[in-house]
């Protein structure tokens, strides 16, 4: 008998597009919360993008900034501005606000550790897409092992010497490269300016193992195509508008990152029973 898809393995084969919440549903709860990545999983998504940094004690720690001042009390609580995730420990960052600045209804949501966001996501029956911000790729992979997580995620990154790293140590781990990057496969800061996707950018990207290639708005129906006859899946950021999603989707993308996906699921291209990814909340 043929061993099952894992979860991850049967997004990548669904022919219709994706829809990605973007720091779960942003737009209507403060992003990298749990508040926020409830309401996508209620939204029906197909993943939960998040992002992470280490603090200070080397716990991944959900959060997009690698300073805290803009989505937390940090700057209040402790008198100073631009106070840095690596300089706190997961303890000390537990204790924020992560929420009051989007809405007061938000009062107390915390930064989740990335292990408690992964629990959150997947025990109702969602796919995280962790974006990794800062940090080694051994710790990511023992904390993906540790949770029974391999290819129940996918693992992405503008970083892809990083991305190589830890295709070398977990090769079966689905993983995706952002574009453009701020550092190459060998380690090298990238020499071009050009921040559309092409076939450049391509050849690079095969060295970090990805299956997936996630690129700015900037993408050409030819560079597309060369990406899917490469054995590559295409999803762009960040789209909110239906009239962008719409574009898109005509050039052959096949997921989109928004931070309202509601607004965009209501195409009907979106809509394919046989790839449904419903959160059980």
């Amino acid at each position: 008998m043929a061993k099952p898809h894992s979860p991850v393995e049967e997004l990548l084969s669904c022919q219709r597009p994706l829809v990605i919440g973007h720091r779960g549903c942003c737009a209507l709860a403060p992003e990298n919360t749990l508040p926020s990545f409830r309401l996508a999983l209620e939204a029906g998504v197909d993943l939960i993008e998040l992002d992470y940094h280490h603090s200070r004690d080397g716990v991944p720690v959900v959060i997009h900034d690698a300073t805290l001042d803009r989505t937390t009390d940090a700057r209040n609580k402790w008198r100073r501005s631009r106070v840095k995730v690596a300089d706190k420990t997961a303890t000390e960052i537990q204790t924020l606000d992560a929420g009051s600045w989007f809405d007061k209804q938000f009062s107390g949501a915390k930064i989740p550790l990335l292990a408690e966001a992964l629990d959150f996501i997947c025990g109702h029956g969602g796919i995280a897409l962790i974006e990794h911000k800062a940090g080694d790729a051994e710790t990511l992979v023992r904390l993906l092992r540790a949770g029974k997580l391999i290819n129940q995620v996918v693992v992405i990154s503008f970083d892809w010497k990083f991305l190589r790293e830890f295709h070398e140590l977990e090769p079966t781990q689905v993983v995706g490269a952002l574009g453009p990057p701020i550092r190459l496969a060998s380690g090298r800061k990238p020499r071009r300016i050009s921040k559309r996707l092409d076939a450049k950018w391509l050849i690079n990207l095969a060295q970090t193992g990805a299956r997936v290639v996630v690129w700015n708005r900037q993408v050409s129906p030819t560079a597309v195509r060369r990406a899917r006859q490469s054995g590559l899946r295409v999803w762009a950021y960040t789209v909110d508008k239906p009239s962008l999603a719409t574009r898109l989707l005509a050039k052959g993308v096949n997921g989109l990152i928004s931070n309202n996906p509601p607004l965009i699921q209501r195409d009907n291209l979106f809509r394919d029973p046989d790839c449904a990814r419903l959160g059980t909340l």
